[in-house]
């Protein structure tokens, strides 16, 4: 005990220039779990029906998509729900894909899409006509509304400790700005991940965005997202994009855009022309919060993945910008930051506050080097693992705090109210000119 203890003020020592706002001594790294990916050999014949790695996302308005895997190759792709326990009085058939990865297959994937659905209602649902029960609850029709932010995830104890934080705090959708498995290649690891985050992605909404540890490329053998695409079916297609590492959704009163650090983003690429598009239809008396994740930070005072963002945000930023964008989430770097309003590296009211939540709880540890002195667009700084809860409150005003791990009590650490950029002048004064930018071909 008393060797622990010098640990711990040996850490908290080599750790005080992170500038937080307090004396806190951060507590030692934990271990992966071992949660029995089950390693899946070609020829393999053991299989099984039942459905395991379920998780549900949006699938635009009133509709839910339940994704699941069966090592069972004829397991059928249906969904069975309805208002009570045991009952179905409702099914949807869906479709399913699989892919091999070098010595390993995947099971049978399964995506079906159920609704419509009623707005803030517990449904009772089961896959595939067997297996177990289990039970989601739909978002809200109108405010207020709760998000749940992690990013850079992973499989360590830190990992089961933001999960349970999360699973404490009432949200009704989690939103991840990429790096999920952190399976880099192992494709066990997919599967051990699906099953680790089963209990809460089955019962609430799970969207997300592609992050570096996604990308799992072999030159001419394999397309870098195809586990992370086969698994993961976001509603790119129900939001008219062409990918499924960028697309938006819309849930009560708020427009999130997902867009990907990892595909074309220049003026000239798909992802950019979507964007576009996509910004010029939002309404902002439906809905009045306009929120944006991707991975890599565009503003980042961590000397962890310093510049990596800037050539995104070189492309970007100017559309975001226009489009009076009130809040931007990213992960990759392993520590929490929270900036002011901010455009052009410089605080602007009519800007948008940028959160880095990289700190799920990933294998690789934290970041613990920032740069000082603290430049004067950062608002926020630590290197803990923990999690956000975004709550919009009402069409302007929203209240946001990050919630670090201290060993395993989720401790408040930063919060603050954010007032939407559609109830100041800044939407009506920069109407002209998103209307210009979004026109330009």
């Amino acid at each position: 005990m008393e060797l622990l203890k010098l640990l711990r003020l040996v850490v908290a020592v080599l750790l005080s220039s992170t500038a937080t706002p307090e004396a806190y001594v951060r507590p030692l790294p934990r271990k992966n779990l071992d949660l029995g990916g089950g390693f899946r050999w070609p020829w393999d014949s053991k299989t099984n029906s039942q459905p395991q790695q379920v998780h549900i996302s949006l699938a635009g308005e009133k509709h839910m998509r339940v994704s699941w895997i069966t090592d069972d190759k004829n397991s059928p792709s249906y969904v069975e729900y309805g208002k009570s326990p045991g009952i179905y009085d409702l099914v949807a058939e869906g479709d399913f894909t699989s892919y091999s990865y070098m010595l390993y297959s995947s099971g049978k994937i399964h995506h079906t899409v159920i609704g419509p659905l009623e707005y803030n209602t517990v449904y009772y649902y089961r896959c595939g006509g067997q297996g177990p029960e289990f039970k989601l609850k739909t978002p809200p029709a109108q405010f207020p509304i709760t998000f749940a932010v992690a990013g850079d995830l992973g499989q360590t104890g830190w990992t089961e400790s933001t999960l349970d934080h999360i699973d404490q705090c009432k949200h009704h959708v989690y939103l991840l700005p990429g790096d999920l498995s952190y399976a880099d290649y192992m494709q066990h690891l997919w599967d051990s991940f699906g099953k680790l985050v089963e209990p809460l992605a089955s019962s609430r909404p799970w969207m997300v965005t592609e992050g570096n540890h996604e990308e799992e490329n072999i030159p001419l053998l394999k397309d870098g997202f195809v586990s992370y695409n086969s698994r993961w079916k976001m509603p790119f297609e129900e939001s008219g994009s062409t990918s499924n590492l960028y697309y938006s959704f819309e849930v009560a009163g708020v427009h999130i855009v997902m867009l990907g650090s990892y595909a074309d983003y220049d003026e000239w690429s798909e992802q950019y022309r979507w964007l576009k598009a996509d910004l010029s239809k939002v309404d902002r008396k439906r809905t009045p919060w306009l929120v944006v994740l991707f991975h890599v930070p565009w503003y980042n005072s961590n000397k962890a993945h310093q510049g990596e963002g800037d050539a995104m945000k070189a492309a970007m930023e100017s559309l975001l910008y226009a489009a009076s964008v009130d809040l931007v989430i990213a992960g990759h770097v392993h520590a929490y930051e929270r900036s002011k309003r901010v455009y052009d590296g410089r605080p602007d009211p009519c800007g948008a506050v940028h959160i880095t939540i990289g700190d799920g709880g990933n294998r690789e540890g934290l970041a613990h080097r920032y740069i000082n002195p603290q430049p004067n667009w950062s608002e926020f700084r630590e290197a803990s693992f923990g999690h956000g809860e975004l709550t919009m409150v009402n069409s302007t005003h929203a209240y946001w705090s990050w919630h670090r791990n201290d060993d395993d009590e989720s401790v408040k650490a930063d919060d603050f109210w954010i007032t939407s950029l559609v109830s100041s002048r800044c939407v009506d004064d920069k109407s002209h000119e998103l209307r210009s930018m979004l026109m330009t071909p």
